[in-house]
């Protein structure tokens, strides 16, 4: 199990999240965050996603492992397409789940995880990232906090590699951000751990504009 979590948590894993860059970048273009104020910028997007999104990796994650049902699967991504009313973040989650789908599919062809898969597909789903993760997780056998923690540290990684790649800072100064922002990582788990669907909310309002305003850039990088 070991070999999967490292496997799962390595960079060189296909799962589309280095195609978005979770609002850096607009807010990068509008001069709203540099070098200086990019630990806040990374603080504040893992607080959102602790809040956000977390719940229905969770909901997804203990639906399955109590119902054995992949169906329940069906309505915790149901639940968060409503949740996520804006067009570019859902776009993207859409994007990154469906990504997040095939590489399971390809790397991890094991019976639960296939079979989750090919319920996904044989429906009319989102397929939205925070459910399809917990979802699959669990396909997988890893635990619930484990679990959470992986997503966590996903979020984290995807936004300051981000960074790294508009230019703001180098990849030492990325690695001590992410080192440094451990902490930050575990008081959101601490939190927001057990929340459930009806509980996720958006807690960095500016963070949203930005991602909303990202198709209207001139030049962009990134999806979202």
């Amino acid at each position: 199990m070991d070999w999967t979590i490292w496997q799962l948590a390595d960079s060189a894993l296909p799962t589309g999240s280095f195609a978005h860059s979770f609002g850096l970048e607009a807010a990068w273009h509008q001069g709203e965050v540099d070098a200086a104020s990019l630990p806040v910028f990374v603080r504040d997007v893992i607080a959102q996603a602790g809040r956000g999104a977390l719940p229905f990796v969770t909901a997804a994650h203990e639906a399955i492992e109590v119902t054995r049902d992949i169906e329940a699967f069906d309505t915790i991504d149901d639940a968060c397409d409503a949740f996520l009313r804006g067009v570019v973040s859902n776009r993207a989650s859409r994007i990154q789940g469906r990504a997040w789908l095939v590489t399971m599919e390809r790397a991890f062809p094991r019976p639960g995880v296939l079979a989750l898969c090919r319920h996904v597909r044989a429906r009319s789903l989102a397929r939205h990232h925070a459910p399809l993760f917990g979802a699959t997780l669990r396909a997988l056998d890893v635990d619930l906090t484990t679990t959470q923690r992986l997503f966590m540290f996903g979020v984290c990684r995807g936004t300051v590699s981000a960074a790294v790649r508009l230019g703001l800072i180098g990849t030492t100064d990325a690695q001590r951000l992410i080192g440094g922002s451990a902490d930050d990582v575990d008081r959101t788990l601490t939190r927001r751990s057990r929340l459930g669907t009806a509980e996720a909310a958006q807690t960095a309002p500016l963070i949203e504009l930005w991602q909303a305003g990202h198709d209207r850039l001139y030049s962009r990088l990134f999806q979202s």
